[in-house]
């Protein structure tokens, strides 16, 4: 492996390696906020921020695994392994960290989707208003109102 390429990707593995050691913290401590570019970023995490903190915090064992295999693949290629041995450390580094952030974002994900999502209504009346029609948070939504009349006639 010539020095130049080994010097480069394995500047670029410890980068991406302690990029991801943070992003595990941050989840782990549910200081990671919902965002648009770091973190488990599913439909399931992105629906609210309780599930993108139970999501994050989920993925921060396997994510934070990838980043430590990430920084140890960079710093045996910086150490300088050449040859053969240059390139079986790079391929399993590299194996190895896209193997276990995808399991972070897996487990991530399902466990967003555990979530329970949050309540419609508001946490004032909790949806059991009778006849409250100016208070609009209490008010069903539209497809239980447009029910409701036609259920009284039948009934």
């Amino acid at each position: 492996m010539p020095p130049t390429l080994r010097l480069v990707l394995a500047v670029l593995l410890v980068l991406v390696g302690v990029v991801f050691v943070v992003v595990a913290v941050l989840g782990a401590r549910s200081r990671l906020r919902r965002n648009r570019w770091i973190g488990v970023r599913t439909p399931a995490t992105l629906a609210s921020e309780p599930a993108f903190g139970v999501g994050n915090a989920a993925a921060a064992a396997p994510v934070g695994a990838a980043g430590a295999i990430a920084v140890v693949g960079g710093a045996v290629l910086l150490s300088g392994a050449d040859g053969v041995l240059g390139w079986v450390v790079l391929g399993v580094s590299l194996v190895g960290t896209v193997v276990l952030a995808g399991v972070g974002g897996l487990v991530g994900d399902r466990a967003a989707a555990a979530v329970v999502p949050p309540s419609p209504f508001s946490a004032a009346c909790a949806g059991t208003c009778a006849g409250c029609d100016l208070v609009a948070g209490c008010r069903p939504p539209a497809t239980e109102q447009a029910d409701a009349p036609a259920a009284a006639e039948q009934g």
